[in-house]
């Protein structure tokens, strides 16, 4: 299976409602244009993986929407990176993995058992900066490198 780039989605600001997409501009000053995050070091676009959050969410009882999750990105069919300093290509953009995105208590009010189903294994996520800037857009090929290139 080819690993796919299957969503996109943008908050103006914390906790803002999110805004889905069906392609975005990358840059490696402010991550996702119009995204609040961008700006942060490290912390620049989150990446959420289809299989993982399947995993969770069937441990939790629930069958919720991946924005539930509130990460920038989903990726499907991806053996999803479990280490900092792993990169990740989506078409043209490269992202290096920076941390695992820790479960946050939105994930046990968005529904109760949640944010203990998504601390194994980094199933919350990966957070990245940007290393190379570019447009993204839904059914980009995603793939993994073993390290820093």
């Amino acid at each position: 299976m080819t690993s796919r780039l299957i969503g996109i989605v943008r908050a103006a600001a914390h906790q803002a409602p999110l805004e889905t997409l069906e392609r975005a501009a990358v840059t490696v000053e402010a991550g996702i244009e119009g995204d609040c995050r961008g700006a942060k070091p490290g912390h620049q676009i989150s990446i959420l993986f289809r299989e993982a959050w399947a995993d969770a969410c069937r441990e939790a009882g629930a069958e919720l929407p991946w924005t539930t999750r509130r990460a920038n990105l989903l990726v499907e069919g991806l053996d999803w990176p479990r280490e900092a300093g792993r990169r990740i290509s989506i078409g043209d953009v490269v992202l290096e993995v920076t941390q695992e995105t820790k479960p946050c208590a939105l994930m046990e009010a968005a529904f109760r058992g949640l944010r203990a189903a998504m601390r194994p294994d980094w199933r919350g996520g990966v957070l990245c900066k940007v290393v190379r800037g570019g447009e993204i857009e839904l059914g980009d090929v995603v793939t993994l490198a073993s390290a820093k290139a």
